[in-house]
């Protein structure tokens, strides 16, 4: 897959990935891939641009159309154009979401997770409890007796990542039905950030949005999804939240005020053009992420003090070095590679390794963390 294969030099213009470490350190941590988007993307863009004029802008009935149609063929999910609200992220959608919430209420999410489900709340002024996932059968899941317990009175909203980042979990439906249960129960709203949802790897894995599985659920929750994981256009700043529930839908949008400006005309540019053209592309990016993540696990299966669970969806690996007894952050760094760090995540002793880039990329970075661990023993 040449599209995919070859380096790109992404250190000549600025951007948040390549700038965070010395020049001699490979970045493999903030998610975003080294690849290009899709053709058709950037072909939309050249279109737009040549236009000449960038006015104010808003969301085309044609986008929506195309956003549905592309959800209900990758998630068997019927949305309607009227309960989508553009925002620039999904972090700011986050944060407006907990900003909805009375004075004296709280939030509810798991850990370890991503820095932005414990930040939002607090950034809010709301109390926010944690329940750690556990491992079952090779793979994070949750505990529902502890998530049970950890709902107080005050509580109204839990914060759900599905798939899981990090963790690289998909839950199936078993699993959200039970969790939408206990969501019924004690009355909660849910936002669930389902950003990842595009970048299934195993195939026995299928995205189940948690709004999908019954009206009720529907009516509590606030979906927020995005093409810029899926199709490398992060910087683009273009996602949506899907509300259902129109009362809800307008809590949201007024809890927005006139803190976000909307989303920039080219990134509604390239969200409809990968939404209309880009499957093919994800298709064969989810082949290479597939491949890069074999090679991560065959790395973690040579050093016993590694450890990786199952990784269905994402290009994030967490990976378990708990038993070095080091900080492995530090350690990584010390030979020139620069992953997340775990406690970042809520999770001491772990880091996230991105292998969304060319494999040569990755082949290197593996290497100079075999050095690591070779020179730390």
């Amino acid at each position: 897959m040449p599209m995919f294969d070859t380096p790109i030099d992404r250190t000549r213009i600025p951007n948040e990935k390549w700038s965070r470490y010395p020049h001699d350190v490979l970045p493999a941590w903030v998610a975003d891939m080294d690849f290009k988007a899709p053709q058709c993307v950037i072909d939309a863009l050249h279109k737009r641009v040549e236009h000449g004029v960038f006015g104010y802008t808003g969301v085309s009935q044609d986008l929506l159309d195309t956003a549905c149609t592309f959800i209900k063929k990758q998630y068997n999910w019927d949305v309607k154009p009227e309960w989508f609200v553009f925002v620039s992220g999904v972090v700011p959608s986050m944060n407006v979401t907990c900003k909805m919430l009375e004075p004296n209420q709280s939030v509810l999410t798991t850990t370890p997770i991503y820095p932005h489900f414990f930040k939002a709340p607090k950034m809010m002024n709301k109390e926010v409890a944690t329940v750690p996932l556990v491992e079952k059968e090779g793979r994070w899941t949750f505990d529902f007796e502890a998530l049970e317990r950890a709902i107080s009175p005050t509580c109204k909203l839990f914060l759900l990542c599905n798939p899981y980042n990090p963790g690289g979990t998909v839950f199936t439906k078993e699993e959200l039905t039970r969790l939408g249960e206990i969501v019924k129960t004690h009355d909660l709203l849910i936002c669930s950030d389902e950003i990842h949802a595009d970048l299934l790897l195993d195939p026995k894995a299928r995205h189940i949005p948690i709004a999908s599985l019954d009206e009720d659920l529907a009516n509590r929750t606030i979906t927020l999804m995005a093409p810029s994981k899926t199709f490398n256009i992060a910087g683009l700043n273009c996602s949506f939240a899907i509300i259902p529930n129109e009362t809800l839908k307008r809590r949201f949008q007024a809890s927005i005020g006139g803190l976000n400006g909307g989303v920039n005309l080219l990134g509604l540019t390239a969200a409809k053009a990968a939404y209309e053209g880009g499957e093919a592309w994800l298709k064969e990016l989810r082949l290479y992420l597939n491949e890069n993540l074999l090679l991560v696990q065959e790395f973690v299966a040579k050093h016993p003090k590694l450890k990786l669970l199952d990784h269905q969806a994402t290009f994030l690996a967490w990976i378990d070095c708990r038993a070095l007894n080091a900080n492995p952050h530090a350690l990584f760094l010390e030979h020139g590679v620069g992953l997340s760090d775990g406690k970042d995540f809520l999770g001491e002793g772990f880091v996230r390794l991105n292998f969304g880039c060319p494999r040569t990329t990755l082949e290197t970075i593996l290497h100079r963390m075999d050095c690591a661990l070779t020179s730390f023993a």
